[in-house]
């Protein structure tokens, strides 16, 4: 019954996490987004021992290319992938040719993963004009929450990322790095106005708010950007603010893929007693990267 997850790239070039669900009867593999190309992400997975055909399910956080590469309209066409999009992506989605008879649509609501326990919690982010989702998926019982493109950080986050057993948020940018960068106004702008993506630091606050509400045992930093970001800059942030967490932390590549992480439930989460710090005791520490 367990849960698992690979980043298989992360960043403005591409975007895809397999997500592995243990079942009583047998396992399932899940990609949220799919960034890459079809041919590239069977390449990636095949690192990471999977075949792209035991994929049977896409969950999109948002349809912009790095989240959803154009060549995948395709496979999805043909039946070999059913696509999970947010309702008010449906529009954009027919102007890129996606067959709808296997695209399933969902709204803010719950919902359960066709034929399995597993349990979908959209929710919404703003970014660009139509938004982005991220999601807490409830696999009997094991808590993952995955978050990317926010473009701020609202208060609805802190409602529904709790009890969390893994956490993957966006840490796109390094606000000096970015302003110091020859990127046109107009860019920085986007990156930055609350409808983009989350720096550095907003990510770390984040991430502290949460793990203050949760029992982490993994904690993953997702698209970080390649111009105007760093992982040094990043592990020398949380060693100033938030050195605690480094054992959880692992900072993922746009180029390959992290390790698998596995996730378990970490026991009574509401209840279990906090470290001096305010911080839930981890029971599993999962490998560092950083790079």
């Amino acid at each position: 019954m367990s849960l698992s997850y690979c980043v298989l790239g992360s960043g403005s070039a591409g975007n895809a996490t397999l997500l592995t669900l243990e079942h009583d009867d047998g396992r399932q593999r899940i990609l949220i987004d799919c960034g890459f190309s079809p041919r590239q992400t069977a390449l990636r997975l095949r690192s990471a021992g999977v075949d792209r055909d035991e994929i049977t399910d896409v969950i999109l956080t948002h349809l912009d290319q790095d989240h959803f590469y154009p060549s995948w309209v395709k496979p999805i066409e043909r039946g070999s992938v059913r696509l999970h999009i947010h309702r008010r992506q449906q529009r954009r989605a027919a102007k890129i040719g996606l067959n709808f008879r296997h695209v399933e649509l969902f709204d803010d609501d719950p919902w359960p993963l066709a034929g399995t326990a597993t349990r979908i919690e959209p929710v919404p982010f703003a970014h660009d004009d139509l938004g982005t989702v991220g999601f807490v998926i409830d696999h009997h019982g094991t808590r993952l929450g995955f978050a990317t493109d926010l473009g701020s950080v609202p208060s609805h986050l802190f409602e529904r990322f709790v009890d969390l057993d893994a956490l993957a948020l966006e840490s796109n940018y390094d606000r000096s790095m970015q302003i110091a960068s020859n990127r046109p106004a107009f860019l920085k702008r986007r990156i930055m106005d609350g409808k983009g993506h989350l720096s550095n630091e907003e990510a770390l606050r984040a991430a502290r708010r949460i793990a203050d509400q949760s029992c982490l045992s993994q904690l993953t930093l997702l698209h970080l950007s390649r111009q105007c970001n760093c992982p040094e800059r990043v592990k020398r942030l949380w060693q100033d603010q938030a050195a605690d967490l480094l054992p959880l932390l692992s900072i993922t590549s746009q180029t390959k893929p992290s390790p698998e992480f596995r996730v378990s439930p970490t026991g009574s989460r509401p209840t279990r007693p906090a470290t001096g710090n305010g911080v839930a005791a981890p029971s599993i520490a999962q490998p560092c990267l950083f790079g």
